[in-house]
């Protein structure tokens, strides 16, 4: 493929950030589709996207889309990829993935019957400090890399109402916000071999607060907070034996970071600087793999999504956060 044209599903905010980030990396955005035709016009016309259709299966029709970016809320994940699968689209799907691991299989096997990509929005993978930061940790300069700490915690809504807080739509602090430093922790140290977690329910039953600590392959631990009711540091670390990394606030989104020696001695200090929010990286990895007629993502391979998903699974299970579909 050379020419990739995207197309927008659904016109909530994240949905804008991501369609602002595409036109600021001057990348084809030639299609929206929301639940209302006004909503898509409107969409449509702020961004100069020629087609705004009033429904997604109309969407996912459009012969001019190539690749479809899911932005609906989690509990729609699985049921609006597969629409776009089934059109033949590729798809790029907004974290978490899914409500579960196994509706994340199923669009794993879809998506390999169809030899089509499915790829998780997990932006912050592809932000060049945390590239860097990838490169650091494989050079050895930290040594023995023994833990990660990192929280992912704002005051976002007490209103039962608030997607959040609603279980129906998948709500709750750690499909939303933790989902980032768990991916993070994954990414540095290795699956997760083994998870505790504790934390505090919403009046509507969807964890408001919670605390992670997990054991990875190879032994290294992290320990993960997250809230939808209380804003903290919002940093992360990289423990080794040689030398650590702290990343500054707000470590899942384009920032700075050091590298301090154990001696106190800073080895290197990162600063970010592009235009956009960050999210365009994402999309151009999508493009780069399509052009090489891949369909795994080899920075978040979709087996590794998966078993984050499965991590997420067990934790929900400790906590007692049940959604509708499992009653």
């Amino acid at each position: 493929m050379t020419d990739i044209r995207w197309g927008i599903l659904a016109t909530g905010g994240i949905a804008h950030a991501f369609t602002a980030d595409l036109r600021t990396a001057g990348l084809d955005v030639v299609a929206v589709g929301s639940r209302s035709a006004e909503s898509a016009r409107a969409f449509a016309e702020q961004y100069g996207i020629a087609h705004a259709h009033g429904s997604y299966e109309a969407l996912v029709a459009d012969p001019e889309v190539d690749i479809v970016y899911v932005a609906s809320p989690h509990s729609h994940h699985l049921a609006h990829a597969t629409l776009a699968l089934e059109a033949g689209k590729h798809v790029l799907i907004e974290k978490a993935v899914t409500l579960d691991a196994d509706e994340a299989i199923a669009l794993r096997d879809l998506a390999a019957a169809r030899g089509r990509l499915v790829m998780e929005a997990m932006w912050t993978r592809y932000l060049p400090h945390m590239v860097r930061v990838r490169e650091i940790v494989a050079a050895g300069t930290l040594g023995e890399v023994r833990t990660v700490i990192a929280d992912h915690t704002q005051r976002i809504s007490d209103d039962p109402a608030h997607r959040l807080n609603a279980l129906e739509l998948g709500g709750g602090a750690l499909l939303d916000l933790g989902i980032y430093p768990v991916s993070f922790a994954v990414d540095i140290l290795g699956p997760i071999e083994s998870a505790r977690a504790v934390g505090r329910l919403a009046e509507t039953g969807a964890d408001s607060d919670v605390a992670i600590a997990a054991v990875h392959a190879g032994g290294g631990l992290s320990s993960i907070a997250m809230s939808s009711r209380a804003a903290g540091p919002n940093t992360a670390h990289v423990i080794g034996t040689d030398a650590r990394i702290d990343i500054d606030r707000v470590w899942y989104t384009p920032t700075s970071f050091r590298v301090t020696a154990t001696d106190g001695t800073v080895i290197e200090d990162y600063t970010s600087a592009f235009a956009g929010r960050g999210t365009q990286f994402e999309a151009l990895y999508a493009e780069h793999l399509l052009r090489e007629g891949r369909t795994d993502s080899d920075l978040l391979p979709f087996d590794e999504s998966i078993a984050i998903m499965a991590t997420l699974d067990d934790i929900r299970a400790q906590l007692g956060v049940v959604y509708p579909k499992e009653r």
